[in-house]
């Protein structure tokens, strides 16, 4: 199984930014797709963004022209820029291989209105 380690996460103020990184092992990295998701408290898990081997991206509506996710293969490691930052983007991001059961532990992401 691929394990994954998030990082980036914090505390930021409403307008600001933070990058997330989520590193990967194993050699799937490279020919897998890769999604970050975000749980806030009391709701289900969402999808937030994602981005095929190939490279094509998706943003969930609500974050469309604020995040943007990307991937180094080389580094094994996929990343989401999260700017002009929202009270409503708090939450635990999680990135996640789709089709297998491969999560990272989560990072909290809180923004202060």
């Amino acid at each position: 199984q691929v394990q994954l380690v998030e990082s980036g996460g914090g505390l930021v103020q409403a307008g600001g930014s933070l990058r997330l990184s989520c590193a990967a092992s194993g050699s799937i990295f490279s020919i897998s797709a890769m999604g970050w998701y975000r749980q806030a408290p009391g709701k289900q898990r969402e999808l937030v963004a994602s981005i095929t081997r190939g490279g094509s991206t998706y943003c969930t509506e609500s974050v469309k022209g604020r995040f943007t996710i990307a991937r180094d293969n080389a580094k094994n490691t996929v990343y989401l820029q999260m700017n002009s930052l929202k009270p409503e983007d708090t939450a635990v991001y999680y990135c996640h291989i789709p089709g297998t059961a491969s999560w990272g532990q989560g990072t909290q992401v809180t923004v202060s209105s």
